[in-house]
């Protein structure tokens, strides 16, 4: 079994590094055959409407990828979708149809395939022992951030000494290694009790489970707000006679710090409390966004702040992983975590779909203020009213003493 864990956290890694490098050239090659620069971000905006659809036509594909053979069956729908661009951009015959058609097949895998991989992950945890499906999440955490870090440097390297072509086909190949990695993985969770039964709604679990409502919540608000950190520190930095130093110092930070949190995670999360965590870290991410402004005098400070920022955000989410799987375990965790999928790939593009305009209209500046207030106040607001909630509830039903729910309430909060 530990075998099979390894194999799809090696799955994760190889499929994002060729993520992160092909990213680095699609646009060049995009915008070379194309002459469009609208044509650019053809590929991730039709993913995101795979995405944001996903909700509607993918509940019934999730519940089957329940083993290896089924997730590698995704990953080579997905190789397919890149090898589209790829073939094209070899041809020199790249076409905006070519970017559409393959935006909408990475999506539609990714939506399937992503949740399926967490879920996964968290049923062969808790098969292996007590801890270990949380630690798991966070070590696929540390894997996807290691890849943000060192693939576009990889990247850059390759485009300056052969130009971006070669990379086209790195994500294909990476995706078409991973399926193989993890086409041998078993079956670990809950069987269906019947095939044709139909999933319960996301809407419907996320009414069972408060605190996964909540964790998903903060992350759809945060994740819909990152648009403020990376144009906005890109705007603030033009704006201020300094076009690209303040977003490089606040990403170069970030990362760095964002990287060290998630290589310490996986040592700590099975004795973090949960909803603390993740309240914690969202508020201490707002906070930086609204301090930033005031510190675009000293790119070193504003590196260090940033990197503040990063290192707690992946003790949010490792919290948020944590609380879907003890919460939900078959059918329901997967619906959980296509909810948190749907909540933070989602939010994120929406977020820089619209920042622009949200950012001509308040400005750089505010926008930053804003976006730090929203991120301190709706976690604070969630946990106040799920309190309060909870001390009606009581005040209507006591709880006799010693009875285990008790004890459980306190651990979950």
């Amino acid at each position: 079994m530990r075998r099979d864990l390894v194999r799809i956290l090696m799955a994760t890694f190889v499929s994002w590094m060729g993520l992160r490098i092909t990213e680095v050239a699609l646009p060049l090659i995009a915008l070379q055959q194309t002459g469009s620069v609208w044509a650019t971000g053809l590929v991730a905006g039709c993913s995101g409407i795979s995405l944001l659809t996903s909700p509607w036509w993918a509940a019934r594909l999730r519940h089957r990828v329940t083993a290896g053979p089924a997730l590698a069956a995704v990953l080579g729908l997905q190789a397919l979708g890149y090898v589209t661009v790829a073939v094209a951009a070899t041809l020199d015959s790249l076409t905006v149809a070519h970017l559409c058609l393959s935006g909408l097949v990475v999506g539609a895998a990714t939506s399937v395939g992503g949740p399926a991989t967490r879920a996964m992950l968290a049923d062969l945890g808790d098969r292996i022992g007590p801890g270990v499906a949380v630690r798991a999440l966070a070590w696929q955490d540390l894997a996807h951030r290691i890849s943000m870090v060192a693939g576009p440097p990889v990247a850059a390297w390759v485009v300056t000494r052969h130009g971006a072509m070669p990379l086209m086909w790195a994500d294909t190949i990476a995706v078409l290694l991973a399926a193989v990695l993890v086409a041998r993985v078993g079956q670990y969770g809950v069987r269906r009790a019947s095939a044709g039964a139909v999933p319960r709604r996301a809407r419907e679990v996320l009414r069972a489970h408060p605190v996964v409502a909540d964790g998903i919540a903060m992350a759809a608000v945060g994740w819909y707000w990152w648009f403020a950190f990376a144009l906005g520190l890109a705007i603030l930095g033009a704006e201020t006679g300094r076009p690209g130093q303040l977003v490089a110092a606040g990403m170069a930070g970030y990362g760095v710090g964002s990287l060290a949190g998630s290589a310490t995670v996986p040592l700590m999360v099975t004795r973090l409390p949960r909803v603390p965590t993740m309240v914690t870290g969202w508020v201490v991410l707002g906070l930086m966004f609204a301090a930033l402004p005031w510190l675009d005098g000293s790119l070193p400070a504003l590196a260090v702040v940033s990197a503040v920022g990063g290192f707690v955000t992946p003790f949010g989410l490792a919290a948020l992983n944590a609380v879907i799987t003890e919460h939900t375990s078959g059918e329901e965790r997967r619906t959980a975590f296509a909810a948190q999928h749907v909540a933070g790939s989602g939010g994120s593009s929406v977020g820089m779909l619209t920042g622009g305009a949200v950012i001509a209209v308040l400005g750089a500046e505010n926008t930053l203020h804003v976006a730090g207030s929203v991120l301190v106040a709706v976690p604070v607001v969630l946990v106040a009213r799920t309190l309060l909630r909870r001390r009606r509830r009581d005040a209507r039903e006591p709880v006799p003493f010693g009875d285990p729910s008790s004890t459980a309430a306190c651990r979950a909060g």
